[in-house]
């Protein structure tokens, strides 16, 4: 099961304030104070879903501010953010660095991901395709679009 963000934390706080003040001014029925919790999460779960969709990366389709992510693979596995955020830094502006690791060991896996301005992405993938980075020879190129999967609750 996922942790909330702080974003829901701070909508179910807002709604217990709220509620608070509501119901110790009446005599509330415990029908009415089950209808108000339904009502009060159906509504956190929408502005959380909204955000979620405004709040994202922002890409704007064929412009210069557009980011762009690169897949990074055959890393080493002693690599970490620091150093491969400093390789990409020689071929432009990285906005953020994911190394993979295994869920159960906590090890990396020896790919990873790299976000670039698409403006800067050419010059990353023509430089270091196919290029020695600490003993391996690394694979650059443009990451294909992550499917959307519909999340599950356990």
């Amino acid at each position: 099961m996922k942790s909330p963000n702080i974003s829901t934390v701070i909508i179910a706080a807002v709604f217990a304030i709220i509620a608070f003040f509501i119901f110790s001014n009446m005599s509330a029925t415990p029908p009415l104070i089950a209808i108000f919790v339904f009502v009060s999460v159906f509504i956190a779960t929408l502005v959380d879903v909204s955000a979620k969709n405004t709040n994202s990366t922002p890409v704007v389709t064929g412009s210069d501010n557009e980011i762009k992510t690169l897949y990074v693979g055959n890393l080493p596995y002693r690599a970490n953010e620091a150093a491969v955020r400093e390789l990409f830094a020689n071929y432009g502006n990285v906005e953020s660095v994911r190394l993979m690791k295994d869920k159960h060991t906590g090890k990396r896996r020896g790919f990873g991901f790299v976000e670039m301005p698409a403006t800067d992405l050419a010059k990353a993938i023509a430089g270091l395709n196919d290029t020695e980075f600490q003993q391996r020879t690394l694979k650059v190129r443009e990451a294909k679009d992550r499917p959307v999967h519909a999340e599950t609750t356990e």
